[in-house]
């Protein structure tokens, strides 16, 4: 084992002999441009090789972000209404329009979305959709669409009306159905 004095006098053979402490670098060192390869610095000492991985490091860098964009989407649910508040309503129109069934009359224009309190697939190609407003109104769909898709709501994304028009807007069904709504009509009692 060496003794702790034998180490001690090792140590000193390597450290230079004249070790002060690091000075800081002058305003002219700091403004000085960095030596190309091989050429001396302001202080005397070579310029450091770049790091082998550095050009790697730089590749795999994002770029820095010189746009953000935020994009915000509202999606609304409209779901079955419960069968209570269905029969209410239905059973708010005569007894006579019960018995002599309910007409059609074509309306235009869009309806607000948050008026819709539920809504119920009817015939092949109908939605029945229950108004907040008590009103009980039919949407005729396109074509290739089936209403039983819709047997559990149906979800809107919301326009910046906040309207649900004809042939704009897509409603999407919870089963992966999509469909337009070609138009609007207002159940009416039927008359003699």
């Amino acid at each position: 084992m060496i003794p702790s004095a034998a180490l001690l006098a090792l140590l000193a053979l390597f450290a230079p002999a004249g070790a002060e402490a690091p000075r800081e670098l002058s305003e002219e060192a700091r403004a000085a441009p960095l030596p190309a390869e091989g050429k001396l610095g302001p202080l005397g000492f070579r310029a450091p090789a770049p790091e082998p991985w550095r050009a790697l490091a730089d590749a795999l860098r994002p770029p820095p972000a010189r746009q953000v964009r935020i994009e915000q989407r509202v999606i609304i649910r409209i779901s079955p209404n419960p069968s209570r508040s269905r029969e209410r309503m239905m059973a708010e129109f005569s007894g006579r329009a019960a018995r002599q069934g309910y007409l059609e009359e074509p309306m235009d224009g869009c309806l607000a979305v948050e008026g819709i309190a539920g809504v119920q697939p009817s015939r092949p190609g109908r939605l029945l959709l229950f108004m907040r407003d008590r009103r009980v109104l039919s949407a005729s769909l396109e074509r290739s669409c089936n209403a039983a898709d819709f047997y559990s709501g149906f979800y809107v994304e919301r326009s910046a009306d906040g309207a649900l028009c004809p042939l704009r807007d897509r409603l999407q069904s919870r089963s992966g159905a999509s469909c337009r709504i070609s138009q609007f009509n207002r159940l009416v009692e039927g008359r003699d």
